[in-house]
């Protein structure tokens, strides 16, 4: 139904009657009168016959006037022409610029085939898919089946990889074109498969050493056993040191937990890193002997926090003498590379398997379980160390050989490169 507006006023105040004529600078709203000319005619012709014949010419102008009075009454209605309605739409260009800069994959299909795809889809999915049938470039049955709907969404699984899952939207813009979206939930799915993980590791870590405590504690505590002072006081030796294990264990975890709840929190303290690692050497010394660690130092003023520097240091000092070689030194140094200060922990021991290396940082993880266990290790040292040099916008690397040891560095930004980061 068409809605008539307000007259508009003309230029000269009055509002326009339905014969005047449109501006030639504005556009007419509605179409030329209709004036019946030929009836018009033949109502001039009646009177001019009428008063040929004899009529009077007063009722000859009665009759004409009356005739084009109700020519006049049976007009038809002026049409008024609807304005031309804004559909809103947009250029088929427009879009692909539109969605170009997007961080997700966007594609633009018309009908089938891919039309365009911003450079985040290109990077996931390679160029080549641009005027691909989008069926044949996105190759997986959920996904050919959410092509076939209208619109919709679908999770798919190994689309851009063996592990990757996408959650892949289709919205309609009209019946020819249509947009992709695609959103890569991998990420999600690997913390949340990495908690699980970390849950079940931690569970399994207490339990064991509970058991144990338990265990032995429920039969020295049985009146009924008969257990020697020689053999109580070695079932009273275990469960001292399981519950240290367990206390070790616990430390560890709120440890691990502290650093990864300010891992976003840059640490400003100004820390001479030689006089730390000097210090805790010396505690070292004091108790495992001066031979079995030896000392080497320059001055290196970096920022960091100094609670979690020393946990770095003693870490690393107590992994290298739990499986270092016990007749030779652990050497702690520290020295000066370029803008940093490199912290660097060797041992001469057995040294690691290759194919262990990129995996000491996870948690819980052992090259030797049974033999970590008997040295009192919880499985989340190197794990500490690695959240703490994360914090400190550092580079931990791990190298060794087998028969010749292991050799763990840590590089800080010196104070001076730091400070200028920071500000």
């Amino acid at each position: 139904m068409l809605s008539y507006a307000p007259a508009r006023r003309s230029g000269s105040g009055r509002t326009p009657g339905p014969f005047d004529l449109p501006h030639p600078d504005k556009p007419a709203d509605m179409k030329a009168p209709f004036l019946p000319w030929a009836s018009i005619a033949v109502a001039l012709a009646t009177a001019i016959g009428m008063v040929a014949a004899g009529a009077g010419p007063i009722l000859a102008v009665s009759v004409l006037i009356l005739w084009l009075g109700t020519l006049w009454l049976s007009r038809p209605e002026p049409q008024i022409s609807a304005p031309p309605r804004e559909e809103g739409s947009v250029s088929r260009q427009t879009m692909i610029d539109l969605v170009e800069p997007f961080s997700v994959p966007v594609l633009m299909l018309d009908e089938q085939r891919i039309a365009a795809a911003n450079a985040a889809a290109r990077d996931a999915l390679g160029p080549h898919i641009v005027g691909q049938d989008a069926r044949v470039a996105l190759r997986h049955p959920e996904a050919i089946t959410l092509l076939d709907r209208p619109s919709g969404s679908a999770l798919v699984r190994g689309l851009t990889g063996a592990r990757s899952i996408w959650q892949v939207s289709r919205v309609s813009i009209d019946q020819r074109y249509s947009l992709i979206e695609m959103v890569n939930r991998t990420a999600e799915a690997d913390i949340s498969r990495a908690h699980t993980d970390f849950v079940a590791n931690a569970s399994h870590e207490l339990r064991t050493p509970l058991a144990s405590i338990i265990g032995y504690i429920e039969t020295l505590s049985d009146p009924d056993a008969k257990i020697d002072a020689v053999t109580s006081a070695r079932f009273h030796a275990t469960v001292l040191r399981e519950s240290k294990r367990l206390q070790s264990l616990v430390e560890d975890l709120m440890s691990l937990s502290r650093i990864e709840a300010e891992k976003h929190e840059l640490p400003r303290e100004r820390i001479d890193l030689a006089q730390l690692a000097a210090s805790i050497c010396g505690e070292v010394q004091a108790t495992v002997g001066d031979a079995r660690v030896t000392c080497e130092t320059v001055d290196a003023v970096v920022i960091g926090d100094r609670q979690q520097l020393d946990q770095i240091i003693r870490n690393l000092i107590d992994n290298a003498l739990k499986y270092g070689d016990p007749k030779t030194a652990v050497d702690v140094r520290v020295a000066k590379a370029g803008n940093s200060a490199v912290l660097s922990v060797v041992d001469h021991g057995e040294g690691i398997h290759p194919d262990h290396i990129p995996y000491l940082t996870r948690r819980f993880y052992r090259t030797d379980p049974g033999r970590s266990r008997a040295a009192g290790g919880t499985g989340l040292g190197l794990a500490i160390v690695k959240h703490i040099v994360e914090r400190h916008r550092g580079q931990l690397d791990i190298t060794s050989k087998l028969g010749e040891g292991t050799t763990v560095t840590v590089r800080i930004a010196l104070a001076v490169t730091a400070d200028k980061e920071l500000s």
